[in-house]
């Protein structure tokens, strides 16, 4: 469904491109924290290169047709200066904020204070709208020492920081027996676990109905004091509509419409799969078609509910060090990618 068209990079090579209408900007790197000027300058140039990280094959990526650009980030601080950029060229935003408390237990070692993140989301919501910038405390780890009911404690308390500066939450579990190099980190880089306990720091059965079931009342809580907030997970497999925790799609359709539905051509695109043929100067005569469902973006996990989009980032290039990210091998791999970083180069790793 991607459409695609000839660039010419910066040896003055004519290139194909693929023209993605959403950017995921990004799963695998914080581009607003690390990036936002190669971001910005990339979007200049009009494309980006991404590689492959299972054959590490070149892929050139346009901005000619996109759209919206998804950021997901742990400090959007250094984004925001660029926001105009983007409204210049009419291209919309949204965020994906994680902001979470582990501060006593540094599983993330280079992220501002939890106090200066709380007021960099708000300044941030402030500035383009509580509807625009999502709250994620994901995911959900514990400890011996942290427990279920002393973590909700720590989601309370940011929450009431945040109440009227966002609309939902959304929260995942930690996966720790899926991925080996979550497992690696965790007991290189933390006094909290061995490889004979390393799982323990992913929710037992128990453990989660007790977080699920503690998030739902902190939920009733803030709605009792005029917040309506919604609760969805992450990619879990877990049913909660019980709950009233739905399943959550990161790159939302449903919300591309609410919030950019003045934009037909994105609508177009959106309950279609591709944009409309007919040019931009006749866009009040673009027939809409029926709400049908949202194109699944099939590259992503069996149980995520995002819609087709291209990411942009590249795997262990992220500096925050997280113990728990799936997208880093190891800190020294990461180090070593620093290196190679130049903010005008055309991927983030050249």
């Amino acid at each position: 469904m991607t459409e695609k068209s000839t660039i010419i990079n910066k040896n003055g090579k004519r290139t194909e491109a693929v023209c993605p209408v959403i950017i995921s900007a990004s799963r695998s790197t914080d581009i607003p924290a690390f990036y936002a000027k190669w971001f910005i300058n990339r979007l200049k140039a009009g494309y980006c290169v991404w590689y492959n990280p299972f054959n590490q094959q070149p892929i050139f990526i346009s901005f000619k047709k996109t759209k919206v650009v998804v950021f997901w980030t742990k400090d959007p601080e250094p984004m925001i200066e660029y926001l105009p950029e983007l409204d210049k060229r009419g291209i919309n935003y949204y965020f994906q904020v994680t902001l979470n408390d582990y501060e006593q237990e540094g599983f993330e070692p280079n992220i501002p204070s939890l106090r200066h993140r709380i007021e960099v989301f708000k300044h941030l919501s402030d500035k383009i709208g509580k509807e625009k910038v999502i709250w994620r405390f994901d995911p959900l780890v514990l400890t011996d020492h942290l427990t279920p009911r002393q973590l909700l404690t720590r989601i309370y308390h940011v929450g009431n920081e945040l109440k009227g500066y966002t609309e939902k939450l959304v929260f995942s579990f930690i996966d720790v027996k899926a991925y080996r190099k979550v497992q690696n980190n965790l007991v290189k880089e933390t006094p909290f676990f061995s490889k004979e306990n390393v799982g323990t720091a992913e929710p037992e059965e128990e453990q989660r109905f007790e977080l699920v079931n503690g998030l739902a009342k902190l939920r009733e809580h803030w709605k009792s004091e005029g917040w309506n907030l919604t609760l969805a997970t992450c990619a879990e497999e877990i049913d909660l509509k019980s709950y009233g925790i739905e399943h959550n799609h990161c790159i939302d359709g449903e919300l591309m419409e609410r919030l950019f539905g003045d934009d037909k051509e994105l609508v177009y695109y959106l309950r279609t799969g591709k944009l409309p043929e007919i040019g931009g100067l006749f866009k009040s005569e673009i027939e809409i078609p029926p709400v049908g469902k949202y194109l699944k973006d099939k590259g992503q996990r069996k149980f995520c509910g995002c819609m087709i989009s291209k990411d942009i980032g590249m795997y262990n290039t992220c500096r925050h060090l997280c113990v728990y990210c799936y997208a880093n091998t190891s800190k020294e791999l990461v180090l070593k990618n620093m290196e190679k970083h130049h903010d005008d180069s055309e991927s983030i790793i050249e």
